[in-house]
């Protein structure tokens, strides 16, 4: 007999990937579904009385922020289970030290171990399929082996998205190429959960069967892209914007789960 998980009280910290963006579902607060609230809706649906969820996340969010912005509140919600996915917009920045994002990374857990709570952290995608990062591969791969030692420090427990090849595939991502769509979200929550060794039945490639664009297609869908998301992603580099600058997280507060898994 499986044992239930120890957990009541989940909270969510970090950027766009763990707001779910990309993730649409109106029925969902914020609009968005993604990985962490398919996480909570397993955890929620395996106890007795009462489990908590808040997710603290705001996209764009660089990992100074997050730390400044979330890491008090998420502690002033005891919680007994974080997660904290941080430093891939940083990441992702040119001129960036991905040794020095490490480090801010390892103060910001510092301060969340004063919760007790068990802490899973990332690593970061291996961008080697995608043509738009693959170039700063090696720099991920740098932040991942830091991100290792820090989880070894601490007792953390690791989500292996390098190792995660289910995602390396465009049919896993959003139309922007900068986000994980329904597809991408959904393997990301099983491999959480089977970090935290949490049965369930969350089948892969769910919840319907992907489809290969064609050639002609794909070449389409590029000048879409660049002219939809890349383009404007580089003016507001230039103009220091943030996709999520006037945004508040989308549950701020740990309450109930209320699951729109579909049928």
């Amino acid at each position: 007999m499986t044992e239930p998980h120890p957990w009541r009280r989940y909270v969510a910290l970090g950027d766009s990937f763990t707001e779910g963006i990309g993730d649409p579902e109106p029925a969902s607060q914020g609009g968005h579904r993604g990985w962490a609230d398919r996480v909570a809706e397993v955890l929620s649906a395996q106890v007795d009385g009462e489990f908590s969820y808040a997710n603290l996340a705001i996209r764009g969010r660089l990992i100074r922020q997050i730390l400044d912005e979330q890491v008090e509140p998420a502690l002033e919600l005891k919680p007994d289970l974080i997660t904290i996915s941080a430093g891939g917009n940083d990441i992702i920045r040119p001129g960036t030290d991905p040794d020095l994002i490490a480090a801010q990374l390892e103060a910001g857990i510092v301060r969340l171990k004063q919760s007790g709570a068990t802490i899973v952290v990332f690593t970061g995608t291996d961008v080697g399929f995608s043509p738009v990062f693959r170039s700063i591969r090696g720099k991920v791969a740098i932040y991942n082996e830091n991100i290792r030692a820090i989880a070894a420090k601490y007792d953390l427990i690791v989500a292996d998205q390098w190792a995660l090849v289910a995602i390396q595939n465009s049919n896993m991502w959003a139309p922007d190429r900068l986000h994980l769509n329904a597809f991408g979200h959904h393997e990301i929550a099983r491999t959480v959960l089977a970090a935290l060794n949490v049965s369930n039945d969350l089948q892969p490639n769910s919840p319907q069967p992907l489809t290969a664009a064609r050639w002609r297609e794909a070449r389409t869908e590029d000048l879409v892209w660049a002219r939809e998301y890349f383009v404007p992603w580089v003016l507001r580099r230039v103009r220091h914007q943030s996709s999520g600058d006037g945004l508040s997280a989308k549950r701020t507060t740990a309450g109930p789960v209320f699951s729109h898994l579909a049928d």
